[in-house]
């Protein structure tokens, strides 16, 4: 998977070198080492009739016009490079960026709705929002919630979308995305990404037609950026261009940089932060206080765990580890996802889901794990005294191949 040839030479280049420089690899011919920031809002130009050609090529085909941008919100220099920095990691002919990841999906079922297309299947959990928008029908869009195995049953001739999170919010369930594909036929499969990033899975490899980002995350990597962006197909990102410039869903340029220098440290980041989340899994798994543990196969920076205390006290409790929604930035975060992020999901389907009461998430930074594991334990719950200690081996081998581990519960609790 690390290995990519996009034509540029005969030597395909690692993903870690594509995250150096994929989107920069015209800045010695224009005698610059940074990326530039374009911040115009609007561009000059003396023919107009020149422009009115460009402005009706771009309503027709939804392509990127040639030469400079007409006007921000058509398109901006550089954002363009952040999108073709993200399809290169992802192994996709495009990618649209817009203003946050609520505003790429929202842009992603208007494009599909836009062509009579409105229902969607899709498979819980998923993100708080994502569950709400579709819930709601906020777009005049149709839910079929199932799971992987009712798909093909559930598709209709004005499905539109089949939309999986794999690794989910918050629960770390994984999908077997080459199945789901399978599953989808001739429907696009469209994947949220977000936990897992290029860097540890790239789901049009396996299928998918379509990736989502939210890219405040880890493309971000520094909790001070909020994007959205969707890997794609170019005939789908022409529609997803015109959908965004007709609804305004734009990334600012400052936030287009910002995730581009982000995409540069993504591998490391990425990589150093699962190795101490895998340690922290290991020694969770043996913690009488813990009742179980979530982490995927596929490894990665986020933990879920359920705890036979009170989870508020948890988030009360940490000193170091910051207790806030989000994640994916270099420091550690914690947060009760049924009284956050999922908060908006109604409560039977949030336990439907495995969103129990007592599940925390966390985000694992780059901070040392030994301070992490201090604050974390000091901030647990100490164990009831009738509880007795539950035995489990020493060493955890879930936790070093990445696969769910669960504490049995006593019984009688």
């Amino acid at each position: 998977m690390d290995a990519m040839d996009y034509g540029r030479s005969d030597t395909p280049r690692a993903l870690a070198t594509e995250a150096v420089h994929a989107g920069r690899d015209d800045l010695a011919s224009l005698g610059v080492h940074a990326p530039p920031l374009d911040l115009s809002t609007t561009y000059p130009s003396y023919d107009a009739r020149a422009e009115a050609a460009r402005i009706d090529e771009f309503a027709t085909t939804g392509a990127r016009p040639d030469g400079p941008p007409v006007y921000a919100r058509l398109d901006n220099p550089t954002v363009a490079r952040f999108e073709d920095a993200l399809a290169r990691l992802e192994g996709t002919e495009a990618a649209v960026a817009f203003a946050s990841g609520m505003a790429a999906f929202t842009a992603v079922l208007l494009a599909r709705a836009s062509q009579g297309l409105r229902h969607v299947v899709a498979v819980r959990p998923l993100y708080g929002c994502s569950d709400h928008l579709l819930d709601a029908g906020l777009l005049g869009t149709e839910v079929t919630w199932t799971d992987p195995a009712g798909i093909a049953d559930a598709i209709r001739p004005d499905t539109g979308l089949v939309m999986v999170e794999s690794p989910a919010n918050p629960t770390l369930a994984e999908a077997d995305i080459r199945a789901l594909a399978h599953s989808c036929g001739s429907v696009p499969l469209l994947v949220d990404n977000t936990f897992a990033t290029p860097v540890l899975q790239r789901p049009v490899e396996q299928g998918a037609r379509f990736v989502l980002h939210s890219a405040t995350k880890y493309l971000g990597g520094h909790g001070d950026v909020m994007g959205g962006i969707v890997a794609c197909d170019e005939e789908f990102a022409r529609t997803l261009r015109q959908v965004r410039f007709a609804t305004g869903g734009v990334l600012h340029p400052l936030a287009g940089y910002l995730l581009l220098r982000g995409l540069s440290t993504l591998p490391v980041r990425v990589r150093a932060a699962s190795a101490t989340a895998a340690e922290l899994v290991r020694r969770l798994a043996t913690d009488p206080r813990i009742a179980r543990v979530h982490y995927p196969r596929i490894g990665g920076a986020m933990i879920a765990f359920e705890v036979y205390g009170d989870p508020h006290d948890v988030i009360a409790g940490v000193r170091l580890i910051t207790p806030a929604v989000s994640l994916g930035s270099v420091d550690t975060l914690i947060q009760h996802p049924a009284s956050i992020s999922h908060r908006i999901v109604a409560e039977g389907d949030r336990r439907s889901a495995g969103v129990s009461d007592r599940l925390l998430r966390m985000s694992v930074g780059l901070e040392d794990v030994e301070d992490l594991w201090r604050d974390l334990t000091e901030a647990l719950s100490a164990p009831p005294a009738a509880l007795p200690r539950v035995a489990v081996p020493a060493a955890v081998p879930a936790a070093a191949g990445g696969r769910p581990v669960a504490v049995p519960r006593p019984a009688g609790q």
